[in-house]
């Protein structure tokens, strides 16, 4: 008797062992995490390290095993992994028990004083973890730069708003400029002196809320109400609006943070000299909004440069190009005018520029709600890759609606003449020259290089002076009788 109850004993046992052995191998069965970004909250403003800790979680009936935990960058990382107390870049076959978790150790060490093009502000790594056919991720953020981060070290996926109760903030730091986040200016004139940095952090955001989740495009700068926009750049020193991603593989990658806006009845917006480049747009200006722009580029956004919506926008010598969708999206009427302009959208899925004068609320624009548009282009150049760079929208169909008018312009139209669309267009457009894809005006469109070909440009001395423009975008002299078209005097 005694030896059948030791023989179920050790049954039993051997049961249990083999069941505390049984891994899941379900793809439905995924790991939990104390967090999905890891932060590290410590500017470095001299070399340094800092370490945190994520807690990896099985919440299964069964053990699950880890097939790789691993960086994204490999041996190029600046982070170090322990994974319980084993030090390494790639951990293998890592078991966790059922409703058990496993700590790691992440470590990071900045030398603040490299280049932002090897440390850069932001130095963000994807974590992964393979289980199950599975590949999930947590992202290890640190700041690498000493610069002004707003609003803070953990303003990712958040939004703050600042009020100045109609006083006036400057940015006159010789720091660079981080905004982490969503920056929104109530009530204060921020004021950018020449030579300053503003780079913007975006990224997809993902938020869980009750009525399930949300996600949007994280790194904007907005403002509203009594804020109001003062960029004072100089050809010399001028105002950069960018990434914060400064690595050479970044330099052309476009939509990295989601852009300026400047929200309905905001008044006073004025940028000079200033360059926008890599996000998804350049500036929104919304209704009853008003910006004056001169010298001021545009360019490697994912969606339209400059978007105007019933707004009023006027510039001057300004440059727009290599945008996704429209260089120029004016929306729902307004009044614009444009002077010395370069539009030249080569390589986009959308022209160079849109009017129209109807915010349409369904599909096929039935339901719609119209605005007057008034809109003037002088001494300008609208061009771009497709044959037609021009989309106009008339929603209304009355001319006084729909008031344009291009002067000592070069345009590239076709279908738009066609008896269906706007064959009036060249009665709108005096003078023009209508070009063809064979007509030389730049100096080098692969390399962007949109400065006029010396010789034999179409743009030579085809504008008109205009009084108190006296140099381009460059600050070289115009010719006083008779210019160049675009935002470059050929030198």
């Amino acid at each position: 008797m005694l030896g059948y109850i030791f023989l179920s004993f050790l049954l039993l046992a051997s049961v249990s062992a083999c069941q505390k052995e049984r891994f899941t191998n379900d793809p439905n069965d995924k790991l939990a995490f104390s967090i999905d970004t890891l932060r590290f909250d410590t500017v470095f403003t001299s070399l340094g390290s800092a370490t945190r800790i994520l807690k990896v979680y099985n919440r299964h009936r069964l053990s699950i095993r880890i097939d790789r935990i691993y960086l994204e960058n490999g041996s190029r990382s600046r982070f170090r992994l322990n994974v319980d107390g084993v030090s390494g870049q790639v951990h293998t076959n890592i078991e966790i028990a059922p409703n058990d978790s496993l700590y790691i150790f992440a470590e990071v060490t900045i030398n603040p004083d490299e280049p932002p093009s090897i440390s850069p502000f932001v130095v963000a790594e994807n974590l992964f973890f393979e289980v199950n056919g599975n590949t999930q991720k947590v992202v290890l953020e640190a700041w690498g730069q000493n610069a002004v981060y707003l609003p803070s070290r953990y303003g990712a996926g958040g939004a703050i708003l600042y009020s100045c109760k109609g006083g006036e903030w400057v940015w006159n730091d010789p720091r660079p400029y981080v905004i982490y986040g969503i920056v929104v200016i109530d009530s204060c004139t921020v004021r950018i002196p020449a030579g300053a940095r503003v780079h913007v952090h975006g990224g997809l955001v993902r938020v869980e809320q009750d009525s399930g989740i949300v996600r949007y495009n994280d790194g904007l700068l907005v403002f509203q109400g009594q804020g109001r926009l003062i960029v004072e750049g100089t050809a010399e020193r001028p105002v950069t609006f960018s990434s914060s991603r400064l690595e050479p593989e970044f330099a052309e990658v476009p939509g990295q943070w989601t852009g300026i806006w400047l929200r309905a009845g905001t008044t006073g917006h004025r940028i000079e000299h200033a360059v926008i480049r890599n996000s998804i747009i350049g500036i929104r200006v919304d209704s009853a909004a008003d910006l004056t722009m001169r010298n001021t580029q545009i360019f490697r956004t994912a969606n339209s440069g400059l978007i105007g919506v019933h707004a009023r926008i006027q510039a001057e010598n300004c440059l727009f190009h290599s945008n996704g969708a429209y260089s120029i999206q004016l929306e729902y009427g307004g009044d614009y005018a444009f002077t010395y302009c370069t539009v030249a959208n080569f390589g986009g899925r959308s022209e160079a520029l849109r009017m129209g004068n109807a915010l349409c609320r369904n599909l096929s624009c039935s339901d719609y709600a119209a605005f007057p548009l008034r809109a003037r282009f002088l001494n300008c150049i609208l061009l771009g890759s497709r044959p037609d760079q021009i989309t106009l929208f008339n929603r209304t169909g009355q001319a006084a609606d729909f008031d344009y008018r291009f002067e000592h312009c070069l345009v590239r139209v076709r279908d738009l003449l066609r008896p269906n669309a706007a064959p009036d267009f060249l009665d709108h457009c005096q003078p023009c020259l209508n070009l063809s894809s064979s007509d030389s005006v730049f100096l080098n469109i692969a390399e962007r290089n949109f400065r006029l070909d010396t010789v034999f440009s179409k743009a030579n001395a085809y504008a008109r002076p205009v009084a108190g423009i006296s140099t381009d975008i460059e600050g070289n002299p115009r010719d006083s009788n008779k210019p160049d078209a675009g935002c470059y005097e050929r030198q």
